[in-house]
């Protein structure tokens, strides 16, 4: 019986961040449209093992301070579930560091960006395959979303649809198999964006990156959230077929 449903965390928030307004999962699960309760975290990052594939409904693969390119023992063990996982078409999504992880275990390539981290909310543009895909139907053609990497998928895995990006970060989301990608963090609300911004202040001066700017320009960003409530929706009937 497939009915695990997993937050696969692979960090957390800064240390201000979290203590004010808790960690991912608890950002996540407020999004989530229904069975938020049954969603189970497993922290990869701190050791955790993860279950059996075949005893996985589907999973979300968190943002994360490491760096996929330091090929952690935790991170290449995950991106070795990943890869069961799609092969046993498991649904995932990951956000940020995940979307990074999905990419990099299924063949494509991960790095840092050439011009530096992009910050705070952004316009990101769907592409024609998002108006057919089971999570991006019927979103408008521009999607506000919080953001904040220094890495990115470079070049994505081979087979991958390409979902949604902008001029500055071509590759904000895509799907590869049974895997979603989101460069963007569609669980942070406008309180998560501002703390990030005002805990790295000093990092994104030294990144050319002005704090004050990119708080002045935070707003709502509902349909990013939207999102995870598909996604968790589409586990949830997963998860009830297989009951």
């Amino acid at each position: 019986m497939k009915n695990a449903m997993l937050i696969i965390r692979t960090g957390q928030p800064p240390a201000p961040v979290g203590a004010r307004l808790g960690q991912f999962a608890d950002w996540l699960r407020r999004e989530f449209a229904d069975c938020d309760r049954a969603w189970q975290e497993v922290h990869v990052a701190a050791g955790e093992p993860l279950p059996p594939v075949a005893n996985c409904a589907g999973a979300v693969i968190t943002g994360s301070p490491a760096m996929v390119t330091d090929h952690l023992p935790w991170s290449e063990a995950t991106a070795a579930w990943i890869r069961e996982a799609v092969a046993a078409e498991v649904p995932l999504l990951g956000i940020c560091y995940g979307h990074q992880l999905i990419a990099y275990a299924l063949g494509g390539e991960v790095g840092y960006h050439p011009d530096g981290p992009e910050v705070g909310v952004v316009d990101i543009q769907l592409k024609p395959a998002a108006g057919k895909d089971a999570l991006f139907h019927d979103l408008p053609p521009v999607l506000q979303a919080n953001v904040i990497h220094w890495q990115t998928v470079l070049r994505l895995p081979p087979g991958a649809v390409h979902l949604a990006g902008n001029a500055y970060e071509p590759h904000h989301a895509y799907r590869c198999g049974s895997a979603w990608g989101m460069q963007f963090h569609p669980e942070f609300d406008q309180a998560a964006m501002a703390g990030y911004i005002e805990t790295l202040a000093e990092r994104l001066r030294n990144a050319n990156r002005d704090p004050d700017v990119l708080l002045d320009a935070l707003r709502p960003t509902p349909m990013a959230g939207n999102l995870l409530a598909r996604f968790s929706q589409l586990v949830c009937r997963r998860r009830n077929a297989d009951a």
